[in-house]
């Protein structure tokens, strides 16, 4: 995690990062995604330095009062705050913060970006990706009712046990005589009935699967514990690759999520597709909800041997009152950086915030020479700070700025697919591995770099497929729950 220590009335720690819905510690503690220079010095209003106990301060009235008295100081969008902001109504912070953003949110300028979260647990993800569950990422296809694994990641429970891309879980249960179909809890419970049925994320939560792994004909057993794994956010099976396309070699690199520990699996990817003479590049974020700032500047890096150290990558923007925190970041080439004349993005709905970030960087540079491959964009151009209440292990993450690529484009709220010079429709293939050249995404990606003709997305398309993405089945979305944990905001669909 990239920290960094600033002087303040009550010693303030800053942690850059940039969040794909919406992170230090010490009252005012300022994370600002998508941001390279130092982190705002907020002037802390409630409490200023909590006794570190478990009460003080941390009454349900005292933690609303906070919240309201940050969003005051620091939300982007001051005027959609209501002018009455009496808590009383209101059972618990998030529904109360859920009262203050209505208006900002039917506007669809913080679609729930703005939320309070846990110190502890987000500061252990960011740093490495620590977190506990089964280890996959589950979609639902709503039409035919049934859900699919759409990734398994090393190291965790899933994989182990055989269970992968492609896999579709049946049933679910503790046993085989409380066995539930998904078709059966999706009919009583909806959605939020799946997420019941798989059990909270904490380590030692069993389930049992009935699975259909793909292109079995018949379904089988399987038990899985929950454990604490650390997510790799450069897959060791195909975060990066060579294609070949034509007798040409393209490269392949896929990011999970923007955390500390993807820093170094970027710079080997990179570092391979350099020595492989790889100038059209394949960047699959179809998943990525976001993270760290340091890691999505090391990524635009990494593509940017050909930029100067005077290119602009970002512009932060804060709210008037707050323009001396607003800030400018560089290119700044590093040894494995290569210089990709085109660049195909893989995205999805589930494409958000620091992703969609280094793809907007790249449009004044690249121009048509990039494309946006798959379906729309979540659409988020607005970022986080963190502010801390220590003693009550809250963190709010609050909408505080706007970001914008050189040229000072920001425009997509309703996600990339109408603001990148060029897209490609495609479905998500769960029945081929990442980064196999027969998957739909991957193909259509190859197409573009190959001058081939590709199906557009139209505009149409753009806004259905904002909050959703295609398995190559029928419309389906990646699972979430209403109030997901800091990995499944930045990993949507990971259970």
């Amino acid at each position: 995690m990239s920290f960094r220590r600033i002087g303040a009335a009550a010693s303030i720690l800053a942690m850059l990062s940039a969040c794909g819905d919406g992170g230090g510690s010490g009252t005012g503690s300022v994370s600002g995604p998508f941001t390279s220079a130092p982190a705002p010095t907020p002037t802390p209003t409630g409490t200023s330095s909590p006794t570190p106990t478990a009460t003080a301060g941390c009454s349900l009235r005292e933690r609303q009062d906070w919240v309201a008295a940050q969003m005051r100081e620091w939300y982007l969008f001051p005027e959609t705050l209501p002018s009455n902001q009496d808590p009383t109504p209101y059972a618990s912070v998030d529904t109360y913060l859920d009262y203050l953003t209505a208006t900002a949110r039917s506007q669809r300028r913080d679609r729930y970006f703005t939320y309070v979260t846990s110190i502890a647990e987000e500061n252990a993800y960011y740093a490495s990706g620590e977190t506990a569950g089964f280890g996959v990422r589950l979609a639902l296809d709503s039409a035919s009712r049934r859900l699919y694994v759409t990734e398994a990641y090393e190291g965790a429970p899933a994989l182990t046990a055989g269970i992968d891309r492609g896999t579709e879980i049946v049933a679910i249960g503790t046993s085989t005589a409380n066995l539930r179909t998904v078709t059966d809890i999706l009919a009583a419970q909806g959605s939020a009935g799946l997420n019941d049925a798989l059990g909270p994320n904490t380590a030692g939560t069993a389930r049992l699967l009935r699975i259909r792994t793909a292109g079995a004909t018949t379904t089988s057993d399987v038990t899985v514990t929950k454990t604490d794994f650390a997510l790799t956010p450069v897959s060791s099976r195909y975060g990066y690759k060579i294609l070949t396309d034509g007798g040409k070699k393209v490269g392949y690199v896929n990011l999970r999520t923007f955390i500390s520990t993807a820093n170094d699996g970027l710079r080997t990817a990179f570092a391979a597709l350099k020595a492989a003479g790889v100038t059209e590049v394949i960047v699959d974020l179809r998943y990525n909800g976001g993270g760290l700032v340091s890691v999505a500047e090391t990524f635009g890096n990494l593509l940017g041997a050909s930029r100067s150290t005077s290119d602009v990558f970002s512009y932060t923007t804060f709210r008037p009152e707050k323009a001396s925190n607003n800030s400018t970041a560089y290119f700044a080439p590093q040894p494995q950086s290569i210089a990709p004349t085109k660049i195909a993005f893989i995205g999805t709905g589930g494409t958000a915030s620091a992703s969609e970030l280094v793809i907007n960087a790249f449009i004044p540079y690249l121009g048509s020479n990039i494309a946006l491959v798959g379906t729309n964009t979540y659409g988020k151009p607005v970022g986080q700070i963190a502010l801390d209440r220590s003693a009550c292990d809250d963190r709010l993450r609050v909408i505080a700025f706007a970001t914008q690529n050189r040229d000072r484009s920001a425009a997509y709220f309703d996600g990339l697919a109408t603001v990148v010079p060029r897209t490609c429709s495609a479905s998500d293939d769960i029945f081929y591995p990442l980064g196999d050249p027969r998957e739909a995404s991957v193909a259509a990606a190859l197409n573009f770099l190959g001058g081939r003709s590709c199906t557009s997305i139209t505009a149409a398309t753009a806004t259905a497929s904002s909050s959703r993405q295609s398995l190559g089945l029928s419309q389906s979305e990646l699972l979430t729950p209403d109030r997901p944990s800091t990995v499944q905001r930045e990993v949507p669909g990971t259970f």
